[in-house]
């Protein structure tokens, strides 16, 4: 495994629309294990293939027990309901803004063996799931972001709206 470089927002690698996977061989193998470590060492929730410099459909997401969920040629087939929040990239260091996803989505993908798998996700899996596939297609969250996010800005409980989870996506 190694560390590999995370690009960020002004590169043109990260506007562009990935293509699918077709081999599930070593090399993909190499690329998700590095994916993981490099998401390990950014202390992010979610890492996608393009972040890296590799335009293929691969995403890394960090589950609500702490371990990893590889999906590989991802797509959304289903979404309920509606939420706004914070969102955070590890391409867009220092800044967030909040963005409208659904509450509950479904993706049908492949594993890393090419064997197809089926995940749902709530709250703010959900969001992870739609801002890392977002990736694949060359959006990045502040193309969809509602409003930027200052680090001045305070909720009214006192704490900085930008606190917790969504740092890192």
């Amino acid at each position: 495994m190694a560390l590999r470089n995370i690009l960020n927002e002004s590169d043109p690698i990260l506007h562009k629309v990935c293509r699918p996977v077709e081999k599930f061989d070593g090399r993909l193998h190499r690329l998700l294990d590095d994916m993981k470590e490099t998401l390990a060492a950014a202390e992010g929730a979610g890492l996608a293939a393009p972040q890296v410099g590799v335009l293929r459909r691969a995403v890394i997401i960090i589950d609500d027990e702490g371990g990893y969920i590889e999906m590989v040629n991802p797509v959304i087939t289903q979404a309920e309901g509606s939420q706004d929040g914070p969102e955070g990239c590890l391409s867009v260091p220092g800044r967030s803004g909040i963005v409208v996803r659904p509450e509950r989505v479904t993706v049908r993908a492949q594993n890393a063996h090419g064997e197809p798998i089926e995940v749902t996700g709530e709250g703010f899996l959900a969001r992870a799931f739609c801002h890392e596939i977002d990736h694949l297609d060359g959006i990045l969250y502040v193309d969809k972001m509602v409003r930027e996010i200052f680090p001045d800005e305070e909720e009214e409980d006192g704490e900085a709206e930008t606190d917790g989870e969504e740092e890192g996506e």
